[in-house]
């Protein structure tokens, strides 16, 4: 797919996921980039602030989640494939405070790849991968990161 065909497909999974998922809505999600390798889903500080004036913890580690969800629910859709998607483990560490709208981008940890992942969903009916979630912060740091592991099952 071309990436004038990949946005599309996107915006429509950032579109179902506000009108499916309230908190998602709430939050003011909005689809920053996908080029089919990584998506970026963008955040307004103002629905996600919390008592301190930054973002709240909860909705770094809620947008990082739903990014990661993103980038399996797209690579399965892209395929025609019909799945239920769930995170079954995760690990974050917030490194920095967020004053202003974020960002979370993620792509496939080093150690995953698609071709393992879909031979093995074709196999057993259930496959695994690992997503890297980061919200960019100062200086090239990512202000918060997680590592999420990502269920597929056949429906």
């Amino acid at each position: 797919m071309s990436t004038t065909e990949l946005i599309p497909l996107a915006q429509d999974l950032i579109d179902f996921t506000r009108s499916h998922i309230p908190q998602a809505d709430v939050m003011d999600l909005r689809l920053g980039s996908y080029d089919g390798d990584r998506i970026a889903i963008d955040a307004p500080l103002k629905p996600n602030i919390n008592d301190k004036g930054c973002a709240f913890g909860g909705s770094l580690v809620s947008v990082m989640t739903l990014a990661g969800w993103s980038l399996v629910e797209l690579a399965l859709r892209r395929r025609g494939l019909d799945c239920d998607v769930f995170v079954a483990e995760s690990t974050v560490r917030y490194l920095a405070p967020v004053w202003s709208d974020f960002r979370s981008e993620a792509w496939l940890a080093s150690e995953s790849d698609w071709e393992t992942f879909f031979g093995t969903l074709q196999a057993r009916g259930r496959a695994r991968i690992e997503v890297v979630a980061e919200v960019p912060g100062e200086a090239g740091r990512p202000a918060a990161a997680m590592t999420g592991r990502f269920v597929a099952k056949r429906r």
